[in-house]
């Protein structure tokens, strides 16, 4: 089995020669930094346009700004919104859930301004970017005695493309496949509707489509993949907040992201499925997020459903050749005269 080596984090598991494709590409992923992202959407506007997902409601949900509500079926990306309330005090109230004082608002200030700099990719292909490259904006400093502030937390969420999938496991039909990037497909010709795969996934990702019947999920843009494209949401993500590219290069590139942060003072900053050693062997798309994982409505410790099954066999089968022995030696013992 091909191991591709990281420094960092151990070996990144060869999932696409474990599916038995022989000669492959390295393991794709994604790297979304929330810490940039700036809700726009253009992520769940780019998807849907490329793979033709249909429209999933625009209704107004009471949740801030998102109107998806969650991954599903017609929803392969998600742009969340969490808006933390905090009780802001006189001249100490900085940015709310940053350390305050000066050297919040200048860790702030440093966050936005890598932000402004970045510049859409392409070739210009998605047109000049509307920021002023030498403009960082004011932080916002709480005035008087005390105030409510909060904070906006954003995360586009997307299928996680586990190592260790769960829906992969249970499905009976084959639908669900490990391409030779890495990442899990779902094959919807061959899809049954069964829905173990939606009850399998620890992170609510894959559903069935109302009128179809059948599971949907993020592909990763297979067919633009194949034809040496980078994802759709990743292209037309304006600040690069959702990075493609091969999953060693980009767990290094996170790490280094977040030793960034730290120096700035963003201590609630950290990673999310970039470990390997996790419950799902690590995700092919992870995350680096400024709270814990269940603020944004994530699981603080997903465990694959399929990993304890192994487990639950052999104790299936002790318990048959227990009642196997209890039955024979039942028939076997001699009866009185």
């Amino acid at each position: 089995m091909r191991i591709a080596p990281n420094s960092l984090f151990g070996p990144v598991e060869d999932v696409a020669g474990q599916a038995g494709h022989g000669e492959h590409p390295p393991r794709m992923g994604f790297f979304t930094d929330t810490s940039i992202c700036i809700g726009c959407k253009a992520c769940e506007v780019a998807c849907k346009e490329w793979n033709g997902v249909p429209e999933d409601g625009m209704n107004l949900l009471g949740m801030s700004m998102d109107n998806t509500g969650g991954l599903g079926a017609s929803s392969w990306r998600h742009v969340a919104f969490i808006e933390q309330p905090r009780r802001l005090a006189g001249s100490d109230a900085g940015i709310a859930g940053l350390p305050v004082g000066p050297s919040g608002a200048q860790a702030t200030a440093a966050i936005v301004e890598s932000a402004l700099r970045r510049a859409p990719r392409g070739g210009g292909e998605l047109g000049t970017s509307a920021f002023a490259p030498d403009h960082v904006p004011e932080v916002p400093v709480a005035e008087g005695p005390e105030r409510m502030d909060f904070r906006w937390l954003m995360l586009s969420d997307v299928c996680k493309h586990c190592t260790h999938a769960g829906c992969l496991d249970v499905c009976p039909t084959g639908a669900l496949v490990r391409s030779e990037f890495g990442t899990v497909v779902v094959q919807q010709d061959i899809c049954n509707g069964c829905g173990y795969c939606v009850s399998a996934c620890p992170f609510g990702v894959i559903d069935r489509r109302p009128g179809d019947g059948r599971a949907h999920k993020c592909t990763l843009c297979y067919d633009r993949l194949r034809g040496g494209l980078e994802p759709a949401c990743a292209k037309a993500c304006p600040t690069d907040s959702i990075q493609y590219g091969e999953l060693d290069v980009l767990r290094d590139r996170a790490t280094a992201r977040l030793e960034t942060l730290r120096e700035r003072g963003v201590v609630e900053a950290r990673l999310y499925g970039e470990d390997p050693r996790d419950g799902v062997g690590g995700f092919g798309a992870f995350f680096l997020l400024l709270d814990e994982p269940a603020v944004y409505g994530l699981p603080n410790a997903p465990v694959v459903a399929s990993r304890d099954l192994p487990a639950m066999w052999k104790a299936a089968g002790v318990a048959a050749l227990g009642l196997f022995a209890a039955a024979l030696s039942a028939f076997m013992e001699p009866r009185e005269p």
